[in-house]
């Protein structure tokens, strides 16, 4: 029974259309995994049970190779002994050549015996030989199967790593959105126009400061005019004399 079922299994999983096994799975690569492990489980069940079937066609074809020899060896010890008859029986001793000629019957029954059980055979050795031809069949085809699931799995994890490359990428370049105020890019910017700004203001504010200085300059230029024309007249010089 335990080899049947392996036998059933090995047609069952050669047949197995991988493809649509893994198309519907919730998670491909779990599924892929778990048909390599049954199928790797298999093919050494696989093996053990066709091993031991192979052994016991390997004895039949033994036994059926005695029987063919030991038929052989019969026949030619019923010849030794009719030939010894005749001789003895043409000596003119009857009763041992009678003796002779009872040994020859003896060696023909047996003779007889094994190749009955060399025909026996052959019709069980025949059907257990195109057993273990189908079984090893099975058996190359379930290797295929599961170097073909093993590249499979190789191929979907290549596929996946492409993916989740592909999936960082664009996470990455979704980030840095220059159309997106909200994205990291975009509040550096507004952070870089404040500084921007605030530079600006004090650059206006030093420049507001230094016109106020050049302004007090200018007024204090203007009193010392002021100062020097009012020197002048008090010392009696003619005002128009001052103002050429």
């Amino acid at each position: 029974m335990t080899k049947q079922s392996i036998f059933g299994r090995i047609s069952t999983l050669v047949k197995a259309n991988i493809n649509s096994m893994i198309d519907s799975a919730e998670d491909p690569q779990k599924m892929i995994d778990q048909l390599v492990r049954d199928y790797t489980n298999n093919v050494a069940d696989a093996e053990a049970a066709i091993a031991e079937t192979i052994g016991n066609l390997r004895l039949l074809e033994r036994d059926h190779e005695e029987d063919v020899q030991s038929a052989k060896n019969w026949g030619n010890k019923a010849l030794a002994a009719s030939r010894k008859a005749d001789e003895l029986r043409k000596a003119g001793d009857a009763a041992d050549a009678d003796k002779f000629d009872s040994l020859a019957k003896i060696a023909l029954q047996r003779q007889i015996g094994a190749e009955r059980e060399a025909t026996g055979a052959e019709p069980t050795i025949a059907a257990q030989t195109e057993v273990v031809d189908k079984l090893k069949s099975g058996l190359n085809g379930m290797k295929d199967k599961l170097g073909e699931l093993k590249n499979k799995r190789s191929e979907l994890l290549a596929r996946a790593k492409v993916a989740e490359a592909q999936t960082k990428v664009q996470d990455a370049v979704s980030s840095i959105n220059v159309l997106d105020p909200t994205s990291e890019l975009g509040r550096f910017e507004d952070k870089v126009r404040r500084q921007e700004a605030l530079a600006q203001g004090k650059v206006e504010l030093a420049a507001s400061s230094l016109d106020a200085q050049f302004e007090s300059l200018d007024d204090l230029g203007e009193l010392t005019e002021v100062e020097a024309r009012l020197a002048e007249l008090k010392s009696g010089a003619p005002q128009s004399q001052i103002e050429s």
